[in-house]
């Protein structure tokens, strides 16, 4: 092999690593860029929100999550939040409709959403605020944070016109949260979570969930892929598990199923109003209800 063709390889095997890893540099910002273009980024340099902050902090994430001392007291990944109880909310029941089936149980991941969506706490109330040392279990405001927006006041969400993500504790004009999934009968038949899943849906009108044991726990969502490929993926209904007490209910204290606000919405998509996918011809809605 002469000098001149190693040298080429040489060079061309450069490009290619180069190539590499400018690819996932790009992948990266990408997927930083997806959060930061959205309303859940509240930070200081998003102008073109409709809510943010003109002083206070940069950051996006510590919004919503602290990687240190988080509230274990809702199930939603080091929440950096209060939360209220779920007594504390109205919910979409059988006394607002005679046709809905299913216990609720608020207390699940719902109240993590609610803690912002609810509009009775400040956005930026957080149990560690940036810049570590800032510890408040009961939450804090940031120190010298300004918010500026039509939707806000003292930095709590409120509506305006047409906007209506600000529920408020009166749930009962919303799609139903912190109820069991197709009026409920699915379970692993005890509050284990490895155990296998039994029984089926009582309410014929919804579509049978998928499931899976996922890091060693059995878990539930509602297939969006044609032909149903069998894996969990975060384009389907995530259901979420828990094994509540439901009064009156043969599946109390087993694990089950449940629909919340994240089921339906992803937190960090791109997508219009957080949809896990477009609900082009109400696909969000068929994936769940068989209509």
């Amino acid at each position: 092999m002469s000098n001149q063709t190693r040298e080429a390889r040489g060079i061309a095997r450069l490009v290619v690593k180069v190539l590499t890893l400018a690819a996932f540099a790009l992948g990266a910002v990408g997927a930083h860029a997806g959060i930061a273009n959205t309303k859940h980024n509240l930070g200081a340099d998003n102008a073109a929100n409709e809510n943010y902050m003109t002083t206070g902090t940069t950051e996006i994430c510590v919004f919503c999550h602290t990687p240190h001392a988080s509230n274990t007291a809702v199930q939603a990944p080091l929440w950096n939040k209060p939360v209220a109880a779920g007594t504390s909310y109205t919910t979409y029941t059988t006394a607002t409709s005679a046709t809905i089936d299913g216990s609720v149980d608020m207390s699940g991941i719902s109240l993590a959403c609610l803690s912002c969506h609810d509009g009775t706490q400040a956005m930026d109330t957080m149990i560690n605020k940036p810049g570590s040392g800032g510890y408040a279990a009961a939450g804090a405001a940031i120190t010298g944070g300004v918010w500026t927006g039509a939707r806000q006041s003292s930095g709590a969400m409120t509506n305006a016109g047409e906007f209506i993500s600000m529920l408020g504790t009166d749930l009962t004009n919303d799609h139903p949260v912190g109820i069991q999934y197709c009026g409920g009968g699915v379970s692993t038949g005890g509050a284990v979570t490895t155990a296998a899943s039994t029984g089926s849906c009582r309410d014929a009108d919804f579509n049978a969930p998928a499931n899976g044991l996922i890091g060693g726990h059995r878990a539930w969502w509602v297939d969006t892929s044609a032909g149903a490929n069998g894996s969990r993926q975060k384009t389907d209904m995530i259901l979420y598990a828990r094994a509540p007490t439901l009064a009156g209910d043969a599946t109390s204290g087993q694990y089950q199923p449940f629909v919340e606000c994240a089921s339906c919405h992803d937190p960090h998509t791109e997508n219009a109003t957080f949809l896990r996918v477009p609900n082009t011809q109400s696909a969000v809605c068929l994936a769940c209800h068989n209509k």
